[in-house]
Formats: C-alpha cells, structure tokens, sequence
C-alpha cells in the first residue's frame, strides 16, 4: 500500500513497504521499521489507515518529530511528505501497483478482428461469384 525510503543516516537507500496497520517506527526490534538512529525512540511513530480519511501519522506522547518542516502530534498524511523524527529523514509514498495481467483479453480481441476480417472476406467472395 504504501512505503517509507530512508534518506538519511545508517539505513540510507532503504525502503520498507507498510503491508500491515497500525505500523509502527522506532528503534525496538518490535517495531515494523526499526531506526537505530540518534533521537529515535522505541516506538517513536505509529502509522493508521482509515478508508475513509487516509493515512495518520501520529507521534507518541512527547517524541518530537515533524513532517515537511512542521511539528505535529497526529497528521494525515500525503504522497512525498517527508517524516524526520530525531537524526533521520523518511519519505512517504505510495507504492508501487501491480498491473493485472491482460494476456487473455489481448488475445481474444485479436482473435475477434481476425474472425470479423476473415468473414468479411468470405462475404466479399460471396457476393462478386453470384
């Protein structure tokens, strides 16, 4: 559904796919993304879903944390925000889709054109020999 890219510190590069809600971000080894970074603590943020809202980031009591440069304690969340909780920096995205495998439809249209192509070229031969 959605993913996190690290773009700071040790874990630099790394993406982790949030499959999962709440999904929670901190330095515990329970934690869906684990940060060993300065600032960070055990359960730092915790990530929800609502169809009907969207995704909440919300910061634990007193853990300091901010998305795009503003301090928050809950906010929804939008594609490219960037999270920075201690001395990390995170971006949130969607993830990527995966596209439906269209093989069979593709073949039955062609099927379709070549059959219509083949009876229009029996009927032309049919009405130029009467």
């Amino acid at each position: 559904m959605v993913q996190f890219k690290v773009l700071s510190g040790r874990m630099a590069g790394s993406e982790k796919v949030a499959r999962h809600f709440p999904f929670n971000i901190g330095r515990s080894a329970s934690a869906d993304l684990q940060v060993e970074e300065d600032g960070v603590w055990d359960q730092h943020l915790e990530l929800s879903f609502d169809p009907s809202t969207g995704f909440t980031l919300a910061a634990r009591p007193k853990a300091l944390a901010s998305v795009n440069g503003q301090p928050f304690e809950s906010v929804l969340l939008r594609n490219g925000d960037l999270i920075e909780i201690g001395a990390i920096k995170i971006r949130f995205w969607l993830s990527n889709t995966r596209q439906k495998s269209l093989g069979w439809r593709e073949w039955l249209t062609w099927a379709g054109i070549a059959l219509i192509t083949a009876l229009q070229i029996a009927l032309i031969y049919l009405l130029i020999n009467q």
